[in-house]
């Protein structure tokens, strides 16, 4: 199946509002992109979809990626230095492991829509919204070949 047809437009906008929900908790800016297969390392491929996203360039570097390459059922979360230089190493772990408890039970959009919102509960403490904050990158969806 190809990524870009992978969720529903129900699902697409649902997996949007998360997001636009998460960025209402913190100056953080969260992106998801769906792509059918990773060539190598998942993390790999996460940083380098981060680069030509230019999701490095935020002004607090908070950006986080939410990666997935669905046929080869793979993910990864991703997050800037910025959010990586405040939190322990641990930090995304919890978050992962309960998008992958939703994974198993092909359960894709409910396990993502989680992560997203967990991700804006968690980093609402290290990086809370301000009100003159602006939404720095795309709340829409990435998608891959």
């Amino acid at each position: 199946m190809a990524a870009r047809n992978f969720f529903t437009s129900d699902q697409q906008q649902a997996i949007q509002l998360a997001i636009a929900n998460a960025e209402h908790n913190t100056s953080g800016e969260v992106r998801v992109h769906i792509d059918e297969k990773c060539k190598g390392d998942v993390l790999d491929c996460a940083a380098n979809h981060f680069k030509r996203m230019e999701m490095h360039k935020t002004k607090l570097n908070n950006g986080v990626l939410f990666y997935l390459a669905v046929a080869d059922q793979k993910f990864a979360i991703l997050g800037d230095k910025g959010i990586n230089e405040k939190v322990p190493a641990d930090f995304w772990d919890n978050i992962r492991d309960e998008m992958l408890q939703h994974f198993k039970k092909q359960q894709f959009t409910e396990g993502l829509c989680k992560g997203i919102e967990m991700a804006g509960q968690k980093l609402k403490l290290h990086f809370p919204y301000n009100a003159d904050d602006i939404n720095e990158l795309s709340d829409e969806i990435s998608f891959g070949k």
